[in-house]
């Protein structure tokens, strides 16, 4: 009879044991997938923050490459005020902020032909600091992605329609 006994009393610690492991694995699973989910989310952010960066950099170098000669003076065209925040992004970009910031070299100047270069850096992210990228002080999901573009502008004032173009 007492062998009995403690073969009992042996199944039940067993079988305690084992709801611990399974409990444990469990635990771990939910953890595992929890830290996938979130990096999965930030690894969509990241695309939208690149393609928001992108977005910045057309946008700048719509305002300096002039494209419908709209200057009929066949002055050069200018930096923007520089920085400027893009925030009125709508779809899937809603939610992230570009600051866009543009320098310009000295006019290059080839027989009749002025260059201008200019320089334009866009930072998006998804959580700005007072407006403006890059935040200083980021919390917990902060993403932010940083493109840069240099693009030149030749303007020809002896050139035929399109007035000023520079041609070939």
């Amino acid at each position: 009879m007492c062998l009995k006994a403690r073969s009992r009393g042996f199944s039940v610690v067993a079988a305690i044991f084992m709801l611990v492991v399974l409990a444990l694995l469990a635990v771990l699973i939910a953890s595992v997938t929890g830290m996938q989910q979130a990096s999965g989310q930030l690894d969509v952010l990241g695309v939208r923050a690149h393609a928001s960066a992108r977005s910045g950099i057309e946008w700048g170098a719509h305002q300096v490459l002039d494209p419908n000669h709209t200057i009929s003076d066949c002055s050069m065209p200018s930096c923007p005020a520089s920085p400027t925040h893009l925030s009125g992004l709508g779809g899937s970009l809603a939610g992230l902020t570009v600051s866009v910031t543009c320098s310009q070299t000295a006019d290059t100047t080839e027989g009749h032909r002025n260059v201008r270069v200019f320089q334009i850096v866009a930072t998006a992210c998804n959580q700005p600091s007072g407006g403006a990228c890059p935040n200083a002080a980021p919390t917990s999901g902060y993403v932010e992605r940083q493109l840069q573009a240099v693009v030149s502008k030749c303007k020809d004032s002896t050139a035929p329609a399109p007035r000023c173009a520079c041609g070939a």
